[in-house]
């Protein structure tokens, strides 16, 4: 299969501020390991970045970013995410796994599998950096653009303040920390620091980053 990512996005009506969530992780992944100091599967990585959120609509609050539902308009992206339910059931990482698999991608699986903040641990643990870097990569970038890490978490502990069913403070506060030490981990081996990737430095790479094949 050889498709351009922006034709995947288009077949599978995948939202403006989702197909630019997805780039963002990919460009900030792009730019770590354009500076690691280790070989990598940088089109592997690049590819499982650019797919990573492709169920998401599925656990959207539609109304949450009212902006991000122009030009076509809340009732259009009600009446997608509930294609995607009737399709693939209301887990979205279920769904983003069928997908991938769909897209004849199952290699991906492994690296996609690492990149979910409840993951934090146990990513911090394994040996294979495409893991971390996926992981991480998800990390910097907020629902408007690349973020620093800490800015990351401090937006999404506001986003789940009221969410009782994803951590416990303790146990969020200690995948924070995991989070911290994987960033230690990966620019340990990096010719560039943390705060080298940004809206600016990613935006060029964003832009390359629409004509990517994925093959």
């Amino acid at each position: 299969m050889r498709k351009k990512i922006s034709d995947i996005y288009t077949e599978y009506k995948i939202m403006p501020s989702l197909q630019d969530h997805m780039l963002r992780v990919a460009a900030v992944a792009s730019l770590i390991c354009d500076n690691f100091d280790e070989p990598l599967p940088k089109e592997e990585i690049i590819s499982a970045c650019l797919l990573h959120d492709m169920g998401n609509i599925i656990k959207s609050d539609l109304k949450y970013f009212p902006e991000f539902l122009e030009p076509q308009g809340l009732d259009y992206w009600q009446e997608v995410k509930d294609e995607y339910i009737q399709k693939y059931g209301k887990n979205e990482l279920q769904a983003t796994v069928q997908i991938i698999q769909e897209l004849g991608l199952s290699n991906l699986l492994p690296v996609f599998g690492g990149m979910s903040f409840a993951k934090a641990k146990e990513n911090l643990a394994v040996e294979d950096f495409a893991i971390k870097i996926c992981f991480y990569a998800d990390l910097r970038v907020d629902p408007h653009g690349v973020v620093s890490y800490e800015g990351r978490m401090e937006e999404g502990k506001k986003r789940y303040q009221n969410r009782t069913d994803v951590f416990s403070t303790e146990g969020r506060d200690y995948l924070v920390q995991c989070g911290k030490e994987i960033e230690k981990q990966i620019f340990a081996k990096c010719k560039i620091k943390p705060e080298d990737i940004n809206n600016e430095t990613a935006a060029p790479i964003i832009l390359s980053l629409r004509g990517f094949v994925i093959k």
